[in-house]
């Protein structure tokens, strides 16, 4: 009952906070705008009718074999759209029968993923002539050429075209995917290493933490964005295409700092208190002490520090792939989109506009909800 009435009185401090709402409800927006993607802008339609009368899904191959470079984001986002969709359909289903058929199911909608073969499809699908298709909101790929370079916004194309005449508002939804990846990735990562680091370090205490803490400041003297760009110069020249792995890899092998200093402050707090004391008396194994009985004791702290690292990763991103060190062309980012309209920003206007309104809308709304977050778990 105590623990129940701690829960909901953190709710209601979250709920009752409209800059934290604001800003969970834009966080929610833009993971349903990054798994939505490819029904909200996509160049092939999400359904139509041949002149036969026969129906098809032309969009279905490249949902599940994107001809995209950073294919392996795509196909996650694709299966995690459709386990969400899944998901929710098993709460219709018996509880004593829920987990197998969800497991079941998992395993049934892999499967296209792993036995579809992508192919190089230049079709103009728009042109062609059906009974009735349905089409995404934008009507455009990623990748598509649909019109004369740096085009401006119109009832065509919304937000006007980059310099390649490809939709910037599709590019966006695209972007949104990279954004995402990167700032959750990033921070997941860089925040399972600083929390190794962090309660190992402070659990030991003594001559350990004193060497692990020194070695952590050697490497924070790093200038950490110079140290990002030499790293995404390196791994360039080794040609691995899946570039937005190694933002991630790099931005999460960066930036765990932070998170080191966080978790061994809270762990030397906690590591004092007579429960952890009794832990040690009582024999529980060290692994149990630090997984089961600190680790859960520290967590609001590293929830809070992982909404604003998300914030900060899509960030360090955006900056990475503007300076041309990021994603690499021609998947679309919202700091390349930004990139292209350096030379002339008025000219440009829609490629500094609208995809800064993107990075704008990201940042705060992580910035908010984890504003809200601290205000919940610092409240006495």
């Amino acid at each position: 009952m105590a623990a129940n009435s701690l829960r909901q009185a953190a709710r209601q401090r979250f709920f009752s906070d409209p800059l934290a709402v604001t800003g969970a409800a834009g966080a929610l927006l833009l993971i349903l705008l990054a798994l939505l993607a490819p029904l909200l802008a996509n160049g092939r339609p999400l359904l139509a009718q041949l002149p036969d009368g026969s129906w098809e899904m032309p969009f279905l191959r490249t949902f599940f074999a994107p001809d995209s470079p950073e294919y392996f984001i795509e196909q996650f986002f694709n299966l995690l759209l459709l386990w969400s969709a899944w998901s929710g359909i098993c709460f219709a289903i018996p509880r004593r029968f829920r987990r197998w058929v969800r497991r079941t199911g998992m395993v049934l909608l892999l499967l296209p993923f792993l036995f579809t073969s992508s192919r190089m499809d230049k079709t103009d699908y728009r042109s062609l002539q059906y009974r009735h298709a349905v089409f995404a909101p934008v009507p455009y790929g990623a990748f598509e050429l649909v019109g004369k370079p740096f085009e401006p916004p119109s009832g065509r194309h919304w937000c006007g075209l980059d310099e390649a005449g490809r939709s910037v508002a599709s590019r966006i939804i695209a972007g949104s995917r990279v954004s995402l990846a990167v700032g959750l990735g990033a921070t997941m990562l860089a925040l399972f290493i600083g929390t190794a680091v962090g309660l190992a370090a402070g659990y030991f205490r003594g001559g350990f933490d004193l060497a692990v803490m020194r070695l952590v400041e050697i490497v924070m003297c790093f200038p950490t964005f110079l140290l990002l760009l030499i790293l995404m110069a390196m791994m360039g020249d080794l040609k691995f295409e899946q570039s937005i792995l190694i933002v991630i890899g790099v931005i999460g092998l960066t930036g765990w700092i932070g998170a080191a200093f966080l978790v061994r402050g809270e762990t030397l707090r906690q590591r004092s208190l007579p429960y952890i004391e009794s832990c040690i008396v009582a024999g529980i194994p060290v692994r149990r002490i630090l997984f089961v009985h600190l680790l859960p004791n520290i967590s609001g702290p590293l929830l809070i520090s992982f909404t604003f690292g998300v914030a900060g990763a899509i960030l360090s991103e955006s900056g990475l792939s503007f300076l041309g060190f990021g994603v690499r062309p021609p998947t679309a980012s919202w700091g390349g989109l930004l990139r292209q309209a350096f030379d002339d920003p008025l000219s440009y206007w829609h490629l500094t506009l609208f995809p800064g309104l993107a990075l704008f809308w990201a940042v705060t709304t992580f910035n908010f909800t984890g504003e809200g977050l601290r205000k919940v778990f610092t409240a006495k």
